[in-house]
């Protein structure tokens, strides 16, 4: 390591009690009588063991560190590692350098004001620095003077990393005096030891082995030590954590460097944007840092994103000690978010807000965010959850205003981001009273939903579903299909509008049971994209105005039900022609009146063109219908799109023409009647 780089800047059991609760006891003596002392051969005061020094943690490590597996084993590293970032965080040190050595050493070494060494006033024959490492309940962070954040609270963590090592050594270089001492198994082997004098250093180094008899075979990973220290340098903007490994201790292709400087001035919105790793989020990333209210001292420092799709997640840390069964400050997180919510739907005039839980809104959540206060309380010697009860309303008060500016600064963003957590809402409720009918597999089954015609290839990517208005349109289809890689499936007329129905009424509605059956992704919770058997689903309706308004109902389905085809680009209109015009043997199809007028100039001489209006997909040839709409290399499909950046337009959208008040259809209609061209259709 570079000197330069670090110059200054079990209680006994009680006896059983009878039922009535009060211990048993013998005859009372008579009065005046000298008590008698009851002898037991086999129980007697030579069995009263006192374990003394560090003896309880070797005796039962899992009290201290949660076990002897390899999480408790990284757990030593933790608490090391953690005692150099208090250092940093209090302002005192800039660099830490972590090394992982042969033989599973590991070696933490901070540029801090070092451990001190001078006689402890209540153990004058003993060192402040003896003290701490041989002493449980020993430190400088009970009295909040030399840390005013810091995450080893309990004084446990030296002295337990000390217990549970066959050896450790200990450098301090304080006031350019270098200082030395060696413990084995918790006890010291040496004295502390005056080194000399030493130019350009200052801080603390710790070496340790974890103890073989306590831990048996189990080593270090290189892997999960390169990623603490990468949590820790994200958590605290300020410190740079210099990352070196025994190259030899690296497995053959291992992303873990054997040399690194981590150092991230974004903070945590760098960590969030590595880990989600440019996936698409429904609004811009939001982070920032505040400072506790209040004569509080501390601070908070955040950084969320509300994704489309993949795994949601909350990694919470308290003065950088990472909190992964949540606590008292993710309930206020949670509490900040959930309220802003609210408070904007009730600012919008969107009623519907008021159904959107914290489920709904850390549901599709990617998040990071770590708080500093003093004197935190954790469950545990582990500290995995935090129980400060004042945390939840320091949070929640930190982040209120904050988020609150965040949605106003650009209300078409914010309304997107509550279009989305109402959508999630919804589904939420729709999951709960929906049952949902189980796909089923050919062997299981005697027939195919509803009068689905299925194709042969059992590749999804390529093969697609019609769905059809009708046995005539069906019959059409059926003909018209290619049978490896198209299916059809006709329906009987216009389906069900989900935007208006009750969740009873959609639950017994046969016609979209069996469309569901037949893709076979299932619906709700128990929707898996991977069972789509069919790379397509490909509306196909006449071309009119009642086609039209069935392949709205159909959209309006797939939109509200099945959001992730959508979203994934699965679903398609198909454009039947509404014209043939023919000349003799020539015959070119028009998708509608101004397509007609346009390609009747394609026709040469003065016969006649004679133009021929198809009613519906059923009084089209067969040789017709796939030669326009259903050969891939002649047709055009539209993509159904729901852009994210318009969700909240779209749904409301929605809502007004299909939804359950008629009132905003007859406005939309109103609104745009002047527009209307009468086709004569």
């Amino acid at each position: 390591m570079n000197d330069d780089l670090f110059s200054s800047p079990s209680s006994p059991r009680p006896a059983p009690r009878p039922a009535g609760g009060k211990p048993a006891r013998g005859p009372e003596p008579p009065v005046g009588a000298t008590p008698t002392v009851p002898t037991d051969a086999s129980y007697s005061a030579k069995d009263i063991e006192v374990l003394e020094g560090l003896e309880p943690v070797r005796r039962r490590p899992g009290m201290y560190i949660g076990g002897t597996d390899e999480t408790a084993l990284h757990h030593l590293a933790a608490e090391i590692l953690d005692n150099a970032m208090d250092e940093a965080v209090a302002g005192h040190a800039s660099v830490i350098e972590v090394a992982f050595e042969a033989d599973n050493i590991l070696a933490v070494r901070d540029n801090g004001r070092g451990i001190p060494v001078d006689p402890h006033p209540k153990f004058r024959d003993l060192s402040a620095l003896e003290v701490i490492l041989t002493t449980l309940h020993s430190g400088g962070k009970f009295g909040g003077k030399a840390y005013d954040t810091s995450g080893g609270l309990h004084g446990v963590g030296s002295s337990v990393v000390n217990a549970l090592s066959e050896s450790l050594e200990v450098e301090v270089a304080r006031d350019r005096v270098l200082w030395k001492q060696s413990f084995a198994r918790g006890k010291p082997v040496t004295k502390l030891l005056n080194a000399g004098p030493v130019q350009n250093r200052r801080g603390t180094l710790i070496r340790f082995k974890p103890d073989h008899e306590i831990f048996g075979d189990l080593q270090f990973s290189p892997a999960r030590l390169y990623k603490l220290c990468r949590s820790k340098a994200y958590l605290y903007r300020g410190v740079k954590i210099r990352w070196s490994c025994d190259p030899a201790l690296l497995a053959a292709g291992s992303d873990t460097p054997a040399l690194a400087e981590l150092h991230f001035p974004g903070g945590l919105r760098d960590s969030l944007e590595a880990d989600i790793n440019g996936a698409a989020r429904v609004v811009p990333l939001w982070a920032g840092e505040a400072d506790l209210p209040g004569e509080r001292t501390g601070r908070l420092e955040w950084a969320a994103v509300w994704l489309e799709a993949g795994e949601p997640f909350l990694h919470s840390y308290c003065n950088t000690v990472p909190t992964p069964q949540g606590g008292t400050h993710e309930t206020g997180f949670r509490n900040a978010l959930l309220k802003g919510f609210r408070t904007w739907g009730e600012h919008r005039g969107n009623r519907r807000a008021a159904q959107v839980t914290a489920e709904d809104v850390l549901g599709a959540m990617a998040a990071k965010f770590s708080l500093f206060i003093r004197e935190p309380q954790f469950q545990g010697q582990t500290k995995e959850k935090l129980t400060s009860p004042e945390a939840t309303k320091l949070v929640e008060q930190a982040l209120n205003d904050r988020f609150e500016h965040f949605l106003a600064g650009d209300p078409t963003q914010a309304d997107n981001l509550l279009a989305f957590l109402i959508e999630r809402a919804e589904d939420r409720l729709r999951r709960r009273e929906l049952k949902d009918t189980a796909r089923k597999s050919p062997t299981r089954r005697l027939r195919l939903p509803g009068k689905l015609t299925d194709c042969t290839s059992e590749d999804a990517a390529r093969t697609e579903l019609f769905l059809v208005e009708g046995d005539s349109a069906g019959g059409s289809a059926k003909q018209a299909r290619d049978r490896a890689t198209q299916a059809v499936l006709p329906l009987r007329g216009k389906i069900l509008n989900v935007a208006s129905a009750s969740t009873e009424k959609l639950r017994q509605n046969q016609e979209l049971k069996d469309l569901v059956e037949a893709l076979g992704c299932g619906l709700g919770e128990k929707f898996d994209r991977a069972r789509l058997r069919y790379g397509r689903v490909i509306i196909m309706t006449d071309a009119d105005v009642d086609g039209a308004h069935i392949a709205s109902l159909l959209m309006t389905f797939f939109y509200r039900e099945l959001p992730e085809l959508v979203r994934q680009g699965h679903v398609y209109l198909a454009q039947p022609p509404l014209y043939r015009l023919t000349q003799g043997a020539k015959s070119i199809y028009a998708m509608d009146d101004t397509d007609r007028e346009r390609k009747m100039k394609q026709f040469k001489g003065s016969a006649k063109v004679e133009v021929s209006r198809f009613k519906g997909l059923g009084e089209m040839p067969p040789a017709a219908l796939k030669e326009t709409t259903m050969d891939p290399s002649k047709r055009t499909l539209l993509k159904v799109v729901a852009a994210p950046e318009e969700r909240a337009r779209t749904n409301d959208l929605v809502e007004s023409l299909m939804g359950r008040r008629p009132e905003l259809r007859f406005q939309f209609i109103q609104e745009r009647a002047r527009t209307v061209i009468d086709l004569d259709i």
